[in-house]
């Protein structure tokens, strides 16, 4: 998790609107069993490929208001920004091959 960045309400908008490159953004919950699953996933790809994109994680449950503003409605789910944009999203369990192809078409 060393190269993931915990997205909070107070820092949402610095680290990932105001970001230079790609954003993966991952909502989970501490008691979702799927966000467990995928969250090595996540880590793995926030070191492989931390040159190129930035990884967050929001948890849901201490920054509802991020859950409203995107209408995450289930998690695991990934966004992925550019430019402040939402650029793409997953929701569920994906493979890495998908996720890192989705953020490489970005790039």
């Amino acid at each position: 998790m060393e190269n993931t960045v915990t997205l909070t309400e107070s820092n949402f908008d610095r680290e990932v609107n105001n970001s230079e490159k790609p954003v993966l953004v991952d909502f989970w919950a501490e008691w979702c069993g799927p966000c467990k699953l995928i969250a090595p996933l996540i880590d793995e790809i926030a070191r492989e490929k931390g040159d190129a994109i930035k990884v967050g994680k929001v948890n849901i449950d201490e920054n509802q208001n991020l859950s409203f503003k995107f209408n995450i409605r289930a998690i695991p789910t990934l966004l992925i920004f550019k430019n402040g944009q939402v650029r793409d999203q997953v929701t569920g369990m994906t493979s890495k091959k998908d996720l890192v192809g989705r953020i490489e078409a970005l790039s």
